[in-house]
């Protein structure tokens, strides 16, 4: 039986939180059909799982945007299903009979810190962020079910970007309110981030010292006007340049000042120490800029003790079976346009290309590749009204939009009504194998059971 919508197209798109979604809706505003195939029960990715659950109002607002996008009627989404476990990424990419298929899988692994053996002790006095962030947002729920990670004063920090400060504010927010129930003081912890650990403490008349709390300390490989907690603007001059870090320093001390960690610059970790079967500190090496170029000091080696050490030095792509990768970071022929390389039709979208977990980037970048895709490979060359390819992409000029336009080659991917029907028929398989049914009464059965 044809299905009634009958679009030219069907894409599958492998992830269904910012990006994922994002390209979702290009597409089906061009009248495209797309599958969104997802590994979890839910489709927020990171929004959920490592936005920290002190964001109580964005979290609504992004899964709410997310929910609009997949009920609509021309998605066809399937929970439950990872790539390369339980659908293999060859097999889905020629067997199914899609029109083209998107990553929109983002970046769940940890980038490895970088010392030898270190990864025996996790859970012995070592985790990395992704872990350690979905502990702190799904701990509370009654059936979680995933490892339960341990807090710790005085813990060491290994990172620099904006992940690493969700690290340590969760270090201290925890080990705060813990000191403070000792003192028969009940302080919820998203109630303290939004008013400021350190407001909390003087709304009771304490100061970290007289709490006897141990404040965790962050690490940075670089100089604090380094961090990346601000972009650069595009050819940004001398003084631009300078601003930016300004601001970098002002985010950095302002988040000093509210949740009382302590911050070193310019030395990296080298080495582990190992105490009772345990991770007991890191080995630091001192760094210096000279001109451009970061250079190690010699001889400036000292060690810090610590009964706990989180790693929080970047997420990298799961490695799926089929997907090339060099190193850490999948293929791509074509970066820019978010095209693998693996033979044709295969592009990425978001995190798993940009390396960047902020969310606008990676809505704008799921908008730029679709509005790419559907012209450049699915020869559907009309966009939206109101829209252009570049729109909203930071960094892209005029000149640059109008050089991608021109050299688009058009290509035809659209599907005889039997091979969109038979894509359809390996869909519904799959959705009926999981219990699928429709998005509404699926998102309904799978709300955590403290929310419902």
């Amino acid at each position: 039986m044809s299905d009634s919508s009958n679009p030219p197209c069907l894409v599958a798109i492998i992830g269904g939180a910012v990006s994922g979604a994002e390209a979702a809706k290009v597409f089906t505003e061009r009248g495209i059909g797309a599958v969104v195939l997802e590994q979890n029960d839910r489709p927020y990715g990171k929004i959920e799982d490592g936005l920290p659950r002190w964001h109580d109002k964005q979290r609504p607002q992004e899964y709410k945007r997310i929910d609009e996008r997949l009920s609509h009627p021309l998605v066809h989404f399937i929970p439950r299903t990872r790539i390369g476990r339980d659908v293999a990424f060859e097999d889905l990419v020629k067997n199914w009979g899609f029109s083209c298929v998107l990553l929109a899988n983002g970046a769940w692994r940890d980038r490895p810190l970088g010392i030898e053996g270190v990864e025996a002790y996790l859970g012995k006095g070592f985790y990395y962020q992704n872990p350690f962030i979905y502990w702190f947002n799904h701990s509370s729920e009654k059936d979680f079910k995933g490892t339960r990670c341990e807090v710790a004063e005085g813990a060491i920090v290994v990172g620099g970007g904006l992940a690493s400060l969700d690290v340590v504010k969760v270090l201290m927010l925890e080990t705060i309110a813990t000191a403070l129930r000792a003192r028969g003081i009940q302080e919820d912890v998203i109630h303290m981030e939004h008013e400021g650990p350190s407001a909390t403490l003087r709304r009771h008349g304490l100061t970290l010292e007289s709490l006897g709390v141990k404040p965790c300390t962050l690490y940075y490989r670089r100089r604090l006007q380094d961090m990346p907690l601000a972009s650069y603007k595009d050819g940004a001059d001398e003084a631009s340049r300078r601003k930016t870090e300004e601001t970098r320093a002002k985010l950095l001390n302002n988040a000093k000042e509210s949740s009382l960690f302590r911050f070193q610059e310019c030395v990296r970790p080298v080495d582990k120490i190992v105490e009772g079967g345990r991770l007991a500190g890191l080995r630091f090496l001192r760094t210096e800029m000279k001109g451009d170029k970061l250079v190690d000091v010699p001889d400036s080696t000292f060690d810090v003790r610590a009964p706990l050490t989180i790693s929080s030095v970047g997420s990298i792509p799961e490695p799926v079976a089929g997907i090339p990768m060099k190193g850490e970071l999948y293929v791509w022929r074509d970066r820019e346009h978010g095209e693998l390389d693996f033979g044709v039709g295969v592009y990425g979208v978001g995190n798993v290309v940009t390396g960047k977990g902020n969310i606008a980037v990676s809505r704008k970048h799921g908008q730029f590749i679709a509005d790419h895709v559907a012209q450049a490979y699915l020869g559907l060359a009309k966009l939206p009204a109101g829209t252009s390819l570049l729109e909203g992409v930071a960094g892209e000029s005029a000149e640059k939009a109008r050089k991608i336009a021109d050299e688009i080659p058009r290509r035809s991917a659209r599907l005889s009504s039997a091979a969109y029907d038979a894509a359809l028929a390996k869909v519904r398989a799959r959705q009926k194998a999981v219990g699928y049914v429709d998005y509404a009464s699926w998102m309904q059965k799978v709300v955590p059971a403290d929310l419902r």
